[in-house]
């Protein structure tokens, strides 16, 4: 049986609670030791989730160099879940510390702070894996595997979208405050599909045209993208964040022997095969979410589907797409 690892969670809010969920169902191998969590509200309604599971909540801390200076002998690892803003010194001060990482998404808000937090990796050799269900999921690594074996063929292109009541959900939230977020629908639910399809293709965009619309509010909501990769496969991308109440992904891959259909959360993954009339289920092992495939990582189970490197390439993609949105749908080149 591996050894419990103690962890720290940075920000207990709405997506958090998520996560402590699927983490609870983990007690023989994770202990949630303190969290660290300035909003006493948000505190306290994850603290229910604990005492609802018969379990102590753990303490509060919210001053993250204190928390590292008090528990930092106890800790193994730290699991970031706040605004985006935060993203790189909170991960940068907990690797510094000593401490494994898992990183909510975007990782960070642009390259230059990717390429500072994998230096900081390199420097102090702690483990970075940022938290792409798509990409941490069975369903995407198998995709993975077996585009890569050549059982698919060639890649032809690739046809993403997403939709969620984004835009009035979040009116009010850090998530619509630019300075904060660091972008809008696309950015956040939209991360998930940018990064998704980049890792079904295996290869990154070397050009994209896109139109972005705020619908009058800070940030964009919807968006459509169009792209190349480097092969001359073709990309298209769809953002729907003034949807009604829903929020759901289809992503359909398409190869010169099959055609797969899957989720931007690796939520499902089904292919039909040439001479076949209809898509059939794909099966691969059950998975209790990202905590149990960062787990996986960092036990030498399974290579990190998720390093930091998938930050910079997100980065990078979303900064050429906002380049083109701003010029009225011009083609830009990818870095």
């Amino acid at each position: 049986m591996p050894q419990k690892i103690n962890v720290t969670l940075l920000g207990v809010g709405g997506m958090a609670r998520w996560h402590i969920r699927q983490m609870l169902q983990m007690t023989e191998s994770t202990q949630i030791l303190v969290v660290c969590e300035p909003d006493k509200k948000q505190y306290a309604l994850s603290a229910q989730i604990f005492t609802e599971a018969g379990l102590e909540p753990p303490p509060n801390q919210p001053d993250l160099s204190r928390l590292l200076q008090e528990y930092n002998s106890q800790l193994e690892a730290a699991f970031i879940i706040t605004p985006h803003a935060c993203h790189h010194d909170q991960t940068a001060a907990c690797m510094e510390a000593g401490l494994d990482v898992m990183l909510e998404k975007p990782m960070v808000m642009n390259a230059v702070e990717a390429r500072s937090l994998m230096a900081v990796r390199d420097r102090t050799g702690k483990l970075l894996v940022v938290a792409f269900p798509g990409s941490l999921s069975p369903q995407i690594r198998k995709a993975v595997k077996l585009y890569r074996s050549g059982e698919l063929g060639d890649l032809q292109g690739i046809s993403a979208t997403v939709w969620q009541s984004w835009g009035p959900g979040t009116v009010g939230s850090w998530r619509q405050v630019p300075e904060i977020s660091g972008g809008g629908f696309l950015f956040d639910t939209g991360a998930h599909m940018l990064n998704t399809v980049v890792d079904l293709a295996g290869e990154e965009f070397t050009e994209v045209a896109a139109f972005m619309d705020f619908n009058q509010r800070p940030v964009e909501t919807e968006a459509v993208v169009i792209g190349r990769l480097h092969s001359g496969a073709m990309i298209t991308l769809h953002g729907a964040g003034e949807s009604i109440p829903s929020c759901a992904s289809d992503i359909y891959a398409f190869y010169s022997k099959a055609i797969l259909r899957t989720g931007i959360w690796g939520e499902k993954l089904e292919m039909q095969r040439a001479g076949e009339d209809r898509f059939k289920r794909v099966r691969v092992p059950r998975s209790q979410g990202v905590w149990e495939q960062f787990l996986a990582v960092r036990d030498g189970k399974m290579a990190n589907p998720c390093p930091p490197e998938v930050g910079l390439r997100m980065a990078k993609l979303y900064d050429a797409i906002k380049i083109s949105a701003a010029q009225h749908g011009a083609l830009v080149k990818c870095e």
